[in-house]
């Protein structure tokens, strides 16, 4: 590791990305290029970039252009969103940092690639700025802020908001996010890019399911592997906002921070506020753009090592109907099918024979379960499975012993309770004792039961989530307390795996990532609709910690039917699992269901560790994704079909991310090899038993004619190298 410090013009580079920072003078870093990879540049060249690409000045604005630094600033004549917001007593509303010093770090692994800080002060407002910058081996751009208050008079400084902003170039001119609902989570949806503020603000105290997991500006009409586009990302849990501005000078940005509410964050002398981490990414096309979150995600150190075990959960199979007898039998036909993990869902605690009681009351319902749990636990680890267990720890059931006896433990505004969702409140993690309680309960629990696994579960938005008894805004606390909790739970459990799981997929983001093994995607598990879920989701996860489960023939959140293999090839691209009561399955179709989970557990090597790919397919009945192995020597792709096209038969599909001048044989792949739809021959390529031998060129330009489907059905394609 080297260490300097620098002054000038600074050139940070990795996997294809550039970041120049016009770090001149005095005042916070600029950014001259975000984007493709600019070569081995000098730095008198970076000195020249600055020179062509200054603004001029026009008619009726400021003597001296206005630079747009990491933090936007007001006193430097930033008349868009600035980036700091608070006051002192109404004064010292806007600030002017002097930079005293910028260090710099660089790995011998990574030498192009820069860790920045940058230390600076405001002594009118006697604020202190430390802004950290780097651009990862993956080619992320992540920053966040350190805001410290340095008056040591009486009077704290009251944050209102920190915002930090990357520039994005003219030729961006289309916005890409996503919003949904409870089970139709990660809706896209594209727009021009117009002049003015385009916000996404969340404040429901979660990472939410309406919630953009990216903001994006791309080139018109960019696609999964097309045209140039760039993202960013908030690493946080609770209230966040992301934006893209585009100013009247032909300024464009993307823009990201923490939603603080009113009077959450005060500092007194001598403390501060980080922000959280602001991650962005670039790419030449939304794969590209993905794939850098997914290198990034793999390359940590827990990140999940081992293969991700097949997982049965019960829920949708028992719901509230919890009998030692009836779990024991759907454990039976779990291993019977190949699962290795059992998870036992809600309705195992205290008072817990609906959902309107007992979250807060943790311990095993003695009605339901005399014995405890461990029969249970006991049969299921004599299976060959794990055991998870399901929780919702920072909830509580206003019926319930923890509600009745200790009220000054709901997030409250002091003299009224916020509306009920779901028949439930919200435990103020914030309260020490509250914490000391839930992390005791779990502790046990866990300790208890050698639990191998906790699907984690936050079932409602936080609405008026104040601290009792002064009713003091407290979502930003209660985020910090829930990682706490998180963090402090693994340590004492070093094997436990956590699930994270908010209404389906409400709490997605990098921050819950760092503390938990994956996600629940949704609670839909229609698979037509996880196609598109999963589809968004991925944007930002790799597969590997995408929970998809396969559910029973008619979806409970839908209504609609779907054949065993549409439902299971659909999962076969997540972290694999079941949710579908299969004692109640035929013979039949537990067969062929052990067909498909025999398929994951070959393929999960390949699938969770290879380069996520889509087809940019010009028909929008038949999407086209799959999973190139690191080395390209071989690849596993889905051919779904949606719904009905416009022509048939159908056309050639091209078959993306594979090595451009080898050769492959393409065929199909069991279980998925049934091309179930109107056709009278499948194509010939299809029907021969060794397949077609093409090269990755022939497969990118002009690929191979797609099997006529039935709508909601797929096929596997098989790319092996020869």
């Amino acid at each position: 590791m080297r260490t300097g410090h620098s002054r000038g013009y600074l050139h940070l580079r990795a996997q294809g990305t550039s970041l120049v920072l016009d770090c001149t003078g005095s005042r916070l870093p600029r950014v001259l290029h975000w984007g493709d990879d600019l070569g081995d540049v000098d730095h008198t060249a970076l000195a020249e970039l600055a020179t062509a690409s200054a603004a001029r000045q026009m008619s009726n604005t400021l003597d001296l252009p206005v630079p747009l630094s990491l933090l936007p600033e007001h006193s430097a004549g930033w008349l868009g969103t600035p980036g700091l917001t608070g006051h002192r007593d109404g004064a010292d509303f806007s600030t002017a940092f002097t930079v005293r010093s910028i260090r710099t770090v660089r790995t011998p692994d990574l030498p192009q690639a820069h860790q920045l800080t940058v230390d600076a002060v405001d002594e009118h407002a006697r604020l202190q700025l430390v802004l950290e910058i780097e651009l990862t081996a993956a080619g992320l751009v992540r920053q966040r802020a350190t805001v410290t208050n340095r008056d040591t008079s009486e009077r704290p400084y009251v944050l209102d908001g920190l915002l930090l902003a990357l520039p994005v170039p003219a030729h961006a001119t289309e916005l890409l996010d996503l919003t949904g609902r409870h089970a139709r989570e990660r809706s896209p949806q594209r727009h021009e890019f117009t002049l003015g503020t385009h916000l996404r603000e969340n404040r429901r105290g979660r990472t939410g399911t309406d919630a953009t997991l990216l903001h994006l500006a791309g080139e018109p009409g960019f696609g999964f592997r097309t045209g140039e586009v760039w993202a960013v990302h908030v690493a946080w849990s609770g209230n966040h906002r992301t934006l893209a501005e585009r100013t009247p000078a032909g300024v464009s940005l993307l823009g990201a921070g923490e939603t603080l509410l009113g009077g959450e964050v005060r500092l007194a002398g001598g403390e501060s506020y980080t922000s959280p981490w602001i991650v962005g990414s670039y790419g030449h096309g939304l794969d590209e753009l993905a794939g850098r979150f997914h290198q990034h995600l793999r390359a940590r150190t827990r990140h999940p090592q081992r293969p991700r075990p097949v997982t049965l959960n019960t829920w949708e199979a028992v719901y509230f109907q919890h009998d030692l007898g009836r779990l024991s039998a759907l454990a039976d036909a779990a291993a019977e099918v190949g699962a290795e993990r059992f998870v036992l869902d809600d309705g195992w605690f205290k008072g817990r024979r609906h959902d309107r009681a007992g979250l807060g009351d943790w311990y095993v319902d003695e009605s339901v379960w005399p014995g405890g749990l461990g029969p249970l636990v006991d049969h299921v680890r004599s299976l060959g499975m794990e055991f998870g267990l399901w929780v919702e720890p920072e909830m509580v059931s206003p019926d319930s012993d923890l509600a009745r006896a200790h009220p000054e433990w709901i997030l409250a505004t002091g003299d009224r309770l916020p509306p009920e969702s779901r028949q439930q409140q919200v435990l103020d993690l914030g309260h020490p004792e509250a914490y000391d309680h839930v992390l005791e309960r779990l502790d046990a629990l866990v300790g208890e039961y050698a639990i191998d696994y906790l699907k984690w579960d936050h079932n409602r938005d936080l609405v008026e989530a104040g601290h009792s008894p002064t009713g003091a805004a407290g979502v930003h606390v209660q985020t910090a307390a829930t990682y706490r909790l998180l963090d402090e739970l693994r340590a004492r459990h070093p094997g436990l795996e956590i699930e994270s799981c908010s209404s389906g997929g409400g709490r997605i983001d990098l921050a819950i990532l760092e503390r938990t093994d994956r996600v629940w995607a949704s609670d839909c598990i229609d698979a037509l609709e996880r196609q598109q879920i999963q589809r968004w989701t991925g944007l930002l996860l790799p597969p590997e910690l995408l929970g998809a489960h396969v559910g029973s023939p008619v979806a409970h959140t839908t209504g609609r039917a779907h054949t065993l293999d549409f439902r299971a090839g659909t999962a076969l691209f997540g972290h694999f699992g079941i949710e579908w009561d299969l004692t109640a399955a035929d013979a039949g179709e537990r067969a062929r269901l052990a067909e498909w989970v025999a398929a994951y557990k070959e393929l999960r090597p390949l699938l969770h560790s290879g380069t996520v790919v889509h087809g940019d397919h010009p028909d929008p009945a038949l999407w086209v994704h799959g999973v190139v192995a690191a080395d390209r020597s071989r690849a596993l792709y889905a051919l779904v079909q949606t719904a009905t096209s416009v022509t048939s038969p159908a056309g050639p599909v091209r078959l993306p991310g594979l090595d451009a001048d080898a050769r492959y044989r393409i065929r199909p792949h069991r279980p998925g090899d049934r091309a179930e739809g109107p056709h009278r021959s499948d194509p010939l390529w299809w029907e021969r038993a060794d397949g077609v031998e093409l090269t990755g060129r022939l497969l990118a330009v002009t690929g191979v004619r797609a099997p006529t489907l039935h709508p909601e059905r797929l096929v596997l394609v098989e790319a092996s190298r020869l």
